[in-house]
């Protein structure tokens, strides 16, 4: 048999989803599973979107522009104007995806061998987006005792090397739901200034921010045009998850040809999903208030009630919908896998990430779970209850 790649060797699996089998064999034995693990919102989909796709009469589904719909990107160009990004639709391109822009990003900006730094716990993809490219992550660790808070710049500074091509952030988080403030933005700029790296953003979060907290984009840094790379997507901002559309953003032309040249290689972006993601665009404010207002209730009641069961601890994130609590266990994938298999309290058990794979120093994040607060309010307070009784009776509880 012929042998497959080292990069299919190297490319790591998924922590958020590699304990799906437990879960499913947890289900066909009658437990309830409150799904924790994943950022799937259980929030409706703007009904705009859903009526564009009801109502397009398309004839022939033909393929769109590889940078997506000329309207689209005007449409994004108006979205992120009033956000306070100023860009054209030229500086647009849309991708199957968040996950293909960092991709495209990734090939476009750096060389196999090239090293990325990131702050970790981070979203465990990037891991493979990097591998897929080529490249080597070098992380930079914030602790939960800071609220995993950016880490000093000269921490960042002694990491760089002459192989260092990029600096990745995340903001909002995941999977801390950290928010980056103004002056942390502004210090990575300073940073990627200086040493003349690409500085990518993250950014599919930004409408999910609470306690009066405004995200601070990279887009908004002054005379950073050619080492800012803004990725976006329509899964988490309008609960578009399956429509899989994403956008890269800068004002970098050379960086921009060159990913419209991957765009080009895939053809183009998804039409139905563009056809949704451009009507999105007219989803009122009323819905994102409200979103909102929902995700500070499911946060509180959350956070709170982990910090009230003895021995956990969990930092309030300001953003996004997750958090990261610290277990009193000897391996929060031991428990995670546990609480499927062995464990249920009147029929109910829980399904939580745990945050080792979200790190890419080994034998980090061995006692803390990513938590996604995606499900109504009565189900996480269930949730809770079913993680109190756990602990009591976990084995491996120290």
């Amino acid at each position: 048999m012929p042998s497959i790649s080292e990069k299919a060797q190297l490319m790591p699996a998924s922590p958020i989803r590699k304990l799906v089998p437990y879960a499913e064999q947890a289900k066909k034995a009658g437990k309830t599973v409150f799904h924790l693990n994943i950022g799937q919102p259980d929030i409706e989909t703007p009904e705009v979107a859903r009526e564009a796709i009801q109502n397009t009469d398309i004839k022939v589904l033909e393929y769109s522009h590889s940078a997506g719909f000329e309207s689209y990107r005007e449409g994004l160009s108006e979205y992120y104007k009033n956000s306070g990004i100023d860009v054209n639709k030229d500086q647009i391109l849309v991708t199957t995806g968040g996950s293909e822009a960092l991709t495209f990003g990734f090939m476009s900006c750096c060389n196999p061998g090239d090293e990325v730094i990131i702050p970790e716990p981070f979203y465990a993809n990037y891991n493979g987006f990097a591998t897929a490219a080529g490249l080597n992550v070098v992380p930079v660790t914030s602790s939960i005792e800071e609220g995993f808070a950016l880490p000093a710049i000269s921490e960042i500074e002694k990491l760089i090397t002459d192989k260092t091509k990029c600096i990745v952030i995340c903001n909002p988080g995941n999977p801390t739901g950290y928010l980056y403030s103004k002056e942390e933005i502004q210090q990575l700029g300073e940073l990627v200034k200086k040493h003349d790296l690409f500085l990518f953003a993250d950014e599919v979060y930004r409408e999910f921010c609470y306690d009066g907290a405004q995200p601070f984009s990279v887009m908004q840094l002054e005379g950073l045009d050619d080492n800012v790379i803004l990725i976006d997507s329509v899964s988490k901002r309008y609960s578009m998850c399956g429509a899989r559309i994403g956008a890269l953003i800068t004002k970098n032309e050379e960086v921009m040809a060159s990913a419209l040249k991957f765009g080009q290689a895939r053809l183009s972006p998804p039409t139905y999903a563009q056809v949704a993601a451009e009507a999105a665009l007219k989803t009122p404010q009323s819905y994102f208030d409200d979103v909102i207002a929902e995700y500070v209730e499911r946060r509180n009641i959350m956070v709170d009630g982990l910090n009230k069961i003895p021995g956990v601890f969990c930092p309030k994130p300001k953003g996004a919908f997750y958090a990261v609590a610290k277990f009193p266990v000897d391996d929060a994938e031991k428990f995670c896998q546990w609480l499927l298999e062995d464990f249920d309290y009147n029929g109910k058990t829980v399904m939580m990430a745990p945050c080792a794979g979200f790190y890419s120093t080994p034998g980090l994040g061995k006692q803390e779970a990513r938590i996604a607060y995606v499900l109504n309010k009565e189900a996480l307070k269930e949730a809770l209850v079913c993680l109190e009784k756990a602990l009591e009776v976990y084995p491996g509880k120290i």
